[in-house]
């Protein structure tokens, strides 16, 4: 495994950007499902040049979802992933983030 390829993407949301303005800096990406929480810090260390203090790894759920068709509806289901929250020491931050 790459370490380029273990980072698929960042998460932005509302609550994402309220953890990086906290007093311990987080931020969220979006992992490959084989990835653990050692090669996830040593991604966003190499890739970055950050030094990640924890970091935490959670599987976000898969939702039901339904779509009309033309005969009716149809059930399915949005496909889960995992997502990893990296803190990083303080003074710490990622530029990249910054802005949006």
């Amino acid at each position: 495994m790459k370490l380029e390829n273990i980072l698929i993407e960042p998460v932005v949301t509302e609550k994402t950007n309220a953890m990086r303005e906290e007093k311990s800096i987080k931020y969220a990406f979006r992992i490959l499902p084989d990835a653990n929480k050692f090669q996830v810090m040593d991604a966003v260390r190499k890739l970055f040049n950050v030094k990640p203090v924890s970091c935490n790894i959670a599987w976000v759920k898969s939702k039901k979802k339904t779509s009309r068709t033309k005969s009716g509806y149809k059930l399915g289901e949005k496909a889960g992933w995992k997502k990893a929250i990296v803190t990083l020491s303080p003074g710490e931050k990622i530029d990249v983030f910054e802005g949006i």
